[in-house]
């Protein structure tokens, strides 16, 4: 099994990355019924999500709204952002990363229902 095949289990859900490169990343993520990510920032990476499937609540920055599938969210460096679902139907994202870092440690945690560290 490779790095594009695994599944990542996490507290909200789960991705899959289906592509890597040094420049790029691009991932399935699935956020269960009444979950959500971290509200997070990246230093190195912008992200674009387009919705697969379901209606969650996208925050970036200061900007809060209900979107549906086919709807596409750009996240520039920096900005603040987050993934929820208050719905009883998972919710499916294709993530793709591009920057000059794609790690996981390139999130900083401002809250997080999970009391996960900030930084991982």
């Amino acid at each position: 099994m490779n790095e594009t095949s695994k599944i990542y289990f996490r507290p909200w859900g789960c991705y899959q990355t289906l592509a890597l490169t040094d420049t790029y990343q691009v991932k399935i993520i699935t956020v269960n019924p009444n979950s959500s990510l971290s509200l997070q920032k990246h230093v190195k990476r912008a992200e674009h999500w387009t919705i697969v499937q379901g209606r969650p609540t996208i925050t970036v920055d200061q900007d809060v709204k209900i979107c549906g599938v086919n709807d596409a969210i750009y996240i520039p460096v920096g900005a603040l952002h987050r993934i929820e679902n208050f719905t009883i139907e998972p919710v499916i994202i294709v993530e793709v990363q591009i920057g000059s870092y794609l790690g996981e440690d390139d999130i900083v945690r401002i809250e997080d229902i999970y009391n996960r560290h900030r930084n991982n």
